[in-house]
């Protein structure tokens, strides 16, 4: 059955792994703001929160910056309010610099919001953080699954029961509609019009798009919610559309883990997130011809730019469109019938026809330019 599947020797019955820790190691240097944390940083967390109103995931990551930072300021006998320009190059030179480029560029801006807010509130006078510097990103190209990786990995999730059903309708909608994860479990009962093939979903900053569904999600997510979807509510109405066994909200664990489960058995493991899927969504529809504009707009993309990053996938296609379309680059089929006259004159002699077939050295110059 679908999301059945063994954690550590144990089966979990909800189809999520059996603990709710997102299964991340824990950070070097890092200590959780629950264990006496900075009453400032709480406060400075609260501000994100409530008055500027950042998403959760957000202002976690933002949490774990700090709260990083707070374990390195212990470490040295510092603390927030103390902290010198020299702590936070430390800190940088140290754990602070470790991970990804855009890891790193985080935590600068975390840092930076953190003593921008104690600034302005004339809790500090002097910004330890005003001469660190973003680091520059690398324009990392998104990783995607081909059209046949894809297929392998759907047809390994067989929609035999309530889970099998939920997982089905999930995968497909991922990479049918290019939801991200967030998007996805945040679907209420009222978001989906299957006889439309809409579906409607909030996204970055609270921003509502309706996004087009095709026929295999429109499918699939119609046999869940007829007969999964009522099971796992066990007589209860929830407005969520995706639970678990236990008939709660489906969490971005448990999807993470059962994705994990079918790329394995798909001998993909490792190749994807789900993030994956909304990557090769956009990919694909490019690759079939789509514009760039309403691949924007499927994808709720604020701007272009962020579109275009789909498009180094798309090289093979343009180079057919090219070899196809262009007047000097159309193939042609070779003519094994062609039969060669002496050189008499005439149509077989040397001259209009082997200058077609054989550019000179001036055409082809004019060709690499």
């Amino acid at each position: 059955m679908g999301g059945d599947g063994r954690h550590g020797g144990r089966r979990s019955a909800a189809g999520e792994p059996p603990s709710a820790s997102s299964g991340r190691p824990p950070e070097s240097g890092a200590r959780s703001l629950a264990a006496d944390p900075d009453p400032l940083v709480v406060e400075y967390l609260d501000h994100l929160r409530y008055e500027r109103t950042l998403s959760p995931n957000t202002v976690s990551g933002y949490g774990r910056d700090l709260a990083r930072f707070e374990g390195f300021l212990r470490e040295r006998g510092a603390a927030v309010l103390a902290a010198r320009d020299d702590d936070v190059d430390a800190f940088f030179a140290a754990s602070g610099g470790e991970g990804s480029t855009a890891t790193v560029a985080r935590r600068v801006a975390s840092l930076r919001g953190l003593y921008g807010y104690l600034v302005r509130e004339e809790l500090v006078k002097a910004d330890p953080t005003a001469r660190l510097r973003t680091p520059k990103r690398r324009q990392d190209l998104p990783r995607v699954l081909s059209v046949e990786e894809v297929l392998a990995v759907l047809g390994h999730v067989v929609p035999a029961g309530p889970l099998g059903e939920r997982d089905l309708a999930m995968f497909e909608l991922l990479y049918g509609c290019g939801l991200r994860a967030s998007e996805l479990l945040g679907l209420r009962d009222g978001d989906v019009d299957l006889e439309g093939g809409l579906v409607r979903c909030v996204g970055k900053g609270d921003k509502e798009r309706i996004v087009p569904m095709g026929a295999a999600a429109a499918g699939a997510l119609g046999r869940y919610l007829r007969g999964g979807r009522r099971t796992l509510q066990r007589g209860r109405r929830r407005p969520e559309l995706f639970l678990n066994a236990r008939g709660r909200p489906l969490t971005r664990q448990g999807l993470d883990y059962l994705l994990r489960r079918y790329l394995i058995k798909a001998g993909l493991e490792g190749r994807a997130s789900t993030h994956t899927f909304r990557h090769s969504f956009a990919t694909h529809l490019l690759a079939g011809g789509a514009d760039l504009r309403s691949v924007q707009e499927m994808l709720g993309h604020a701007n272009v730019a962020t579109t275009q990053l789909y498009t180094h996938v798309t090289v093979e296609h343009l180079r057919e469109v090219f070899l196809e379309s262009h007047p000097r680059a159309r193939r042609r089929a070779p003519n094994t019938h062609q039969s060669f006259e002496p050189a008499d004159g005439g149509a077989g002699s040397p001259g209009e026809g082997d200058r077609a077939a054989d550019p000179s050295p001036r055409d082809d110059g004019e060709e690499d330019r």
